[in-house]
């Protein structure tokens, strides 16, 4: 019986299990959690706990079944994932390999290197991302998705109406 099994996880356990189940990866949902020393080894140690496997199988069950799990966390991922390591990348120059590996650069859909010099990172649609979110709802009733998604959803619809009649200008 694993020493912690009758105790509740701490904050850092919880942000671990949501980012794995959104992640599917060790070693990104332990630094997402604040793990900082060594978090391959830490999420290992994490995915061994019977705590934290009940918890994963809970946060699983609560998915929806019309979408695979693979497919949710990267839709998940595109719609929230952070630019952070992006922007690192944009102002460094010639990064070695391990650098490259320690960076989420998942959001990214395109890098160019033109001619000049500088560097051009296209990132995937955030709101398509959503869009499929919203499509894989458990329950597949219209107006279901959360108030967050549907004010996400009319502010992206004001900006393609701005932009698009300042193109027309």
């Amino acid at each position: 019986m694993n020493r912690r099994e009758n105790k509740r996880l701490s904050r850092k356990e919880q942000l671990f299990c949501y980012s794995y189940i959104n992640t599917g990866n060790k070693r990104e949902s332990a630094v997402r959690a604040g793990y900082t020393e060594n978090p391959e080894l830490v999420g290992e140690e994490l995915l061994c706990r019977d705590d934290i496997l009940r918890e994963l199988e809970l946060l699983r069950s609560k998915q929806p079944e019309n979408t695979t799990p693979d497919a949710l966390n990267g839709y998940r991922r595109l719609a929230f994932g952070s630019i952070a390591d992006a922007v690192l990348l944009l102002y460094t120059d010639n990064p070695d390999r391990e650098q490259l590996e320690a960076m989420d650069l998942f959001n990214i859909a395109e890098i160019k290197r033109p001619k000049d010099g500088a560097m051009e990172i296209k990132f995937f649609d955030r709101i398509r991302a959503l869009e499929h979110l919203e499509q894989s709802n458990t329950d597949g009733e219209a107006g279901s998705a959360s108030p967050f998604y549907n004010a996400l959803e009319q502010s992206a619809r004001a900006i393609r109406k701005s932009s698009a009649s300042e193109d027309l200008q």
